[in-house]
């Protein structure tokens, strides 16, 4: 586990919302809020499931305008929406962050959401890509955000495993995945997820965690 100091230099790919929770102190420190961010393959969904055994955890539900899959839902694991509802929520200033992915789709979190996670007594964990990390990191420069990758190869093997992709669209994963892994420094901890080490990278995640979140959370643990 590395931690990072975070240096912000580039926000031109990321879509900023000024106005967030305007006048409401909780929000605006976010000391129950937390970023678990990683490339294609990283597990970080593994993660979030691990961590949802240890602590109060709540996890946000982004908007997409991509289609649903087999074994989706709507709520499970995004809201499905057409372009046009997206765009809606943004022109009526609802979307705290959004931008757009390797797959051309839009995904965006509501400030309704972010609010859902925080609610008192939930330790929220916002899953976001490096762009969204970029808006997090300006309008809550002491959000604690946590990276979780894995050697490339190691990535592109559970790519192969997970999705069977075509070459072409593997190609495109990993193409967004090195620029993704360029902007490393704008987290606050690395965490690497190594290939049958799962339940090590769990704890080193719930140790940050810990450090970072107020005792009184933790009281379950006695």
């Amino acid at each position: 586990m590395r931690q990072k100091k975070t240096r912000l230099n580039a926000y031109k790919n990321s879509l900023l919302t000024q106005d967030v929770f305007a006048g409401n102190s909780q929000t605006k420190s976010m000391k129950n809020l937390f970023i678990i961010s990683g490339p294609s393959g990283a597990g970080e969904d593994s993660i979030i499931d691990g961590l949802a055994k240890l602590l109060p955890i709540e996890k946000d539900i982004a908007n997409t305008t991509r289609p649903i899959r087999p074994g989706e839902s709507n709520g499970h694991p995004y809201y499905f929406i057409s372009p046009e509802e997206f765009r809606q929520k943004i022109n009526r200033g609802e979307m705290i962050e959004y931008a757009k992915a390797y797959n051309g789709n839009f995904y965006g979190v509501t400030k309704e959401e972010l609010k859902r996670i925080t609610a008192p007594g939930k330790i929220g964990i916002w899953k976001i890509e490096y762009k969204g990390v970029m808006t997090a990191k300006r309008l809550f420069p002491n959000i604690i955000a946590i990276l979780i990758t894995a050697p490339l190869e190691i990535l592109e093997e559970r790519i192969r495993k997970r999705d069977n992709p075509t070459e072409a669209f593997l190609q495109e994963r990993l193409a967004y995945t090195k620029e993704w892994l360029k902007h490393s420094d704008i987290y606050d901890y690395i965490v690497e997820n190594e290939e049958g080490k799962l339940d090590e990278a769990i704890q080193k995640v719930f140790a940050i965690i810990k450090e970072h979140t107020r005792p009184q959370r933790f009281a379950s643990e006695a």
